[in-house]
């Protein structure tokens, strides 16, 4: 009897949510947890607890996109327009998944991939400010300088994910880098254009390089809101019964 591509990943995403459900692996250093204080005072405090989802609206890399995310637990949706059609790429907390412009559906178990992913969605909802919704790693590299400017260093890692190192900018607080040091050559995001958006600061500008980028890639947010995620949205609907 053959599965459908849709039910097989459906199935997948199943198997990966009980690996990725195992052991805890937290063990946040307590230099690591004064600088994320630190930067969550300085960028809306009290105001993180209020957030219930995080959407944003913009251009990357002179292509269109629109991103779902979620603070309370994993999940992350972007689509974008791209020359081909619209790419959604999906995250639910176990496998990821991509609806091609071409409409047909695929995805990766790999645990590299998925770990990736996995990193994108919490980072992108700012999971190190909720220690206690999401298991993570840290610890505190010490203080590095950038372009004039001196950073707390911590190196940050979720549980079933990739390690990134984030720079506070010793000064404001606020984030101002993050490098993967997890492929073959480091990949940098600087951040700016910190703006009040209800009752935080979020950056909206990104400048991208490193790693197999031919050119810095940036990122330019015209809209950020915080309406309650769907949680609809970072899932593939269930394939229907034969």
């Amino acid at each position: 009897m053959s599965i459908s591509p849709t039910r097989q990943l459906f199935v997948a995403s199943i198997a990966v949510a009980f690996c990725l459900g195992g052991s805890a692996q937290a063990q946040n250093s307590p230099a690591a947890q004064r600088v994320l204080d630190r930067a969550r005072a300085a960028s809306g405090g009290s105001g993180w607890n209020l957030l219930r989802g995080l959407h944003e609206v913009g251009v990357e890399g002179g292509e269109r996109y629109e991103r779902w995310t979620d603070p309370l637990r994993y999940g992350d949706r972007t689509e974008t327009m791209t020359a081909a059609g619209k790419h959604v790429q999906g995250y639910n907390g176990a496998a990821e998944w991509r609806i091609l412009a071409n409409g047909v559906l695929t995805g990766s178990v790999d645990p590299a991939v998925v770990g990736r992913v996995r990193s994108d969605a919490f980072f992108g909802a700012y999971g190190y400010f909720y220690p206690s919704r999401f298991d993570l790693r840290s610890v505190h590299l010490g203080v590095r300088q950038s372009q004039g400017r001196s950073f707390d260093v911590v190196k940050i890692q979720p549980a079933g994910g990739k390690p990134r190192d984030l720079w506070f900018d010793r000064g404001t607080g606020l984030l101002g880098l993050i490098v993967d040091n997890a492929g073959r050559a480091s990949v940098t995001t600087e951040l700016s254009d910190y703006r009040r958006i209800g009752p935080v600061l979020v950056p909206f500008k990104a400048k991208t390089y490193g790693g197999d980028l031919t050119s810095p890639q940036e990122r330019i947010v015209e809209r950020v809101d915080f309406i309650p995620a769907d949680r609809s949205k970072f899932s593939l609907a269930p394939p229907p019964k034969p």
